[in-house]
C-alpha cells in the first residue's frame, strides 16, 4: 500500500502537487517535499488559463490574498500580434461569440450574414473581447450566460510557489532540504525506494512525483522512459526572458507578437511586466534573440536576459513504476497558450483519481499515461495550429511551417471547418469550440458553408437578431471599472 508519496523539486510544479496531494489524500497518504534552493525554478510561466480558479477553489484560497500574494492581475484573452500576416491581430478570449444552439452554433449565424453582404466583426459578440478593447473588468453575477466573463490570472510564478509552499506546510507537508545525488532502486519490481542525499541522508518513500524540471531526474535519468521528440512540427527551441517595469496601464490579456522565426510574451503584473522570446536557433543567435527581445519592450528592463533552451515533446511514459512525472519532467509544449501550469494541475488531478490503493497496478498506469498522451497531444496540435495556417512570406520559417505535414486530426479539424464551419469537441481537450473557432478565423481560414438551420431566420430577421445580440454584449460594459481600479478595490493592489 502507499502510505508515502515523495515530491523531487519544487516550485509551481513541486508545491502544487504537494499541496493538492495533502488537501486530498492527506488523510490516507504522508507528503514530504524534497528540494534544494541551490537548483534554480524555470519560473517564466506567468500566465494561465481559468481552470487554474477549481486549483484555488479545492485548496481553499481566498482570491483576494491570492491576487496580493502572488502580484496578479486578470487575464480575459491572449491577443495574437502578426500571426496571419504582419500588421494583423486578434483575440483569442475566454468568451464565447453570440448564444450558442443546441444544434447550430453562433457562428453560423454571423456566417450566413456575411455572405449576404451583413458585414460584422464575430468578436463584437463577445463580452471578454469587447472588455479587452475598453480595459475593463469585473466579477459580474449574472443569471444569463451571455453575460459570463471567464478569466484566468497573470501572476509572478515564483511567488506562487512561495504562496503554495506556505499553504504546504501548513497543512502537513515536510520540506527537506537536500541536493539528491542518486536514487535506490529495488532490483527485483524497478521501483524507486529512497532518494539518496548529498549529505548522506536517506529520504524513503512509496510513491514519487518528479518536479525536477528539464532534468527529469526520476523519470529520464534514473528510469529511462525515453523522451518523444516534437520539434519538428514545433522548431522554437529556446526562450529569452526578461522583466521589465510595469506600464501605467495594467492590460487584462495576453499579448503574443509573431516575429520572423518565433513570438514575443508581453504579460502585465500589478509589480512589473514579464517579456519574454520563444525562437528558432536554427534562424535566430542568441544575441540576435536578445537584440529583438529588449528593442521590443513596453518598459525598461529589470535586469539581464535568461536563457532557457528547450526541447518540445514529452515524455514516453509519464507515469512509469512508481514514478510520475508531473510539470517540466513530463514534457514541454511552449508557453504560446499559457498551459504549462494547467498541465500541471491536470496532471496531479489525474494522478489523484487514479491513486493506487493497495499499490501501483499496470491497469492504472496504462489508463493514466493513455489519458495524458491524448491531453498533451490535444494541446500539441492546437499549438501547432498557430503556426502552421499563416500567410506570411517575410521568412523562410513561417513558409516552412506553412507546407509541413501536420498531425492527420489537426488536418481533418481545419478541413472540415473550412468546407463547413463544423468544429467538435474531443476528448480531453482543454481548449472548447469557441477556442478553436477564434483561431481558425484569426488566422485567416474562413468556412466555404454554413449550417443550414443558419437560413431559417429571414434576411431582415438575421440582421436584427445580430444587432440585438451584439447590444446586448455591450450593455454591461458601461458598468465596469478599469482593470485597475478593480484590483484597487478587490484586493488593494497598488496601495
Amino acid at each position: 500500500m502507499i502510505k508515502k508519496v515523495v515530491v523531487v523539486g519544487g516550485g509551481t510544479a513541486g508545491w502544487m502537487s504537494a499541496a493538492l496531494m495533502q488537501r486530498v489524500l492527506g488523510k490516507q497518504v504522508t507528503i514530504e517535499l524534497v528540494e534544494s534552493d541551490a537548483i534554480g525554478i524555470v519560473g517564466v510561466g506567468e500566465a494561465t488559463i481559468p481552470p487554474i480558479q477549481q486549483v484555488n477553489a479545492v485548496l481553499g484560497i481566498d482570491e483576494a490574498e491570492f491576487l496580493r500574494a502572488t502580484k496578479a492581475t486578470v487575464k480575459l484573452a491572449i491577443k495574437f500580434d502578426n500571426w496571419r500576416v504582419p500588421g494583423e491581430s486578434y483575440y483569442h478570449t475566454f468568451g464565447v461569440p453570440g448564444r450558442s444552439h443546441a444544434f447550430c452554433d453562433f457562428h453560423h449565424y454571423w456566417r450566413r450574414a456575411e455572405k449576404l453582404g451583413l458585414h460584422s466583426n464575430l468578436w463584437d459578440y463577445d463580452l471578454n473581447y469587447l472588455c479587452c478593447e475598453q480595459g475593463v473588468f469585473a466579477k459580474l453575477q449574472v443569471k444569463d450566460p451571455i453575460w459570463d466573463v471567464p478569466y484566468a490570472y497573470h501572476f509572478d510564478s515564483g511567488l506562487y510557489g512561495q504562496f503554495l509552499r506556505k499553504i504546504s506546510e501548513a497543512n502537513g507537508v515536510k520540506r527537506t532540504e537536500g541536493m539528491i545525488d542518486n536514487v535506490s532502486i529495488d532490483p527485483d519490481s524497478g521501483f524507486v525506494t529512497s532518494l539518496l542525499l548529498r549529505d548522506g541522508r536517506q529520504v524513503e518513500g512509496d510513491f514519487f512525483i518528479d518536479c525536477s524540471g528539464f532534468r527529469g531526474l526520476l523519470i529520464q535519468k534514473f528510469l529511462g522512459t525515453g523522451y518523444e521528440d516534437w520539434s519538428h512540427w514545433l522548431p522554437c527551441d529556446k526562450a529569452i526572458a526578461v522583466p521589465s517595469e510595469r506600464f501605467e496601464k495594467t492590460l487584462p490579456y495576453t499579448r503574443s507578437i509573431a516575429h520572423s522565426a518565433g513570438w514575443q510574451w508581453r504579460i502585465p503584473l500589478q509589480h512589473r511586466n514579464g517579456n519574454g522570446l520563444v525562437y528558432s536557433s536554427n534562424h535566430y543567435s542568441d544575441d540576435e534573440a536578445a537584440s529583438i527581445l529588449l528593442a521590443n519592450l513596453d518598459s525598461p528592463a529589470l535586469g539581464e536576459p535568461k536563457m532557457i533552451p528547450f526541447r518540445t515533446g514529452r515524455a514516453r511514459k509519464q507515469w512509469h513504476r512508481n514514478v510520475c512525472a508531473v510539470g517540466l519532467a513530463s514534457g514541454f509544449l511552449e508557453p504560446l497558450e499559457s498551459t504549462s501550469i494547467y498541465l500541471v494541475q491536470s496532471a496531479i488531478v489525474r494522478l489523484i483519481k487514479l491513486f493506487p490503493h493497495q499499490g501501483v497496478s499496470d491497469k492504472l498506469v496504462t489508463e493514466y499515461n493513455e489519458q495524458a498522451r491524448i491531453e498533451y497531444e490535444t494541446i500539441r496540435d492546437f499549438i501547432i495550429l498557430h503556426y502552421h495556417v499563416n500567410e506570411r512570406n517575410d521568412s523562410q520559417f513561417w513558409r516552412d511551417l506553412r507546407s509541413m505535414d501536420v498531425p492527420p486530426r489537426l488536418r481533418d479539424k481545419i478541413d472540415l471547418f473550412r468546407a463547413n464551419g463544423l468544429l467538435f469537441q474531443d476528448q480531453l481537450d482543454i481548449f472548447k469550440d469557441a477556442s478553436w473557432l477564434q483561431v481558425m478565423l484569426g488566422q485567416g481560414i474562413v468556412p466555404e458553408d454554413y449550417h443550414p438551420l443558419a437560413d431559417e431566420p429571414g434576411e431582415q430577421q438575421l440582421q436584427e437578431m445580430l444587432a440585438k445580440m451584439a447590444a446586448s454584449k455591450r450593455q454591461p460594459l458601461a458598468k465596469l471599472p478599469q482593470h485597475d481600479e478593480f484590483l484597487r478595490m478587490y484586493c488593494g493592489a497598488g496601495q
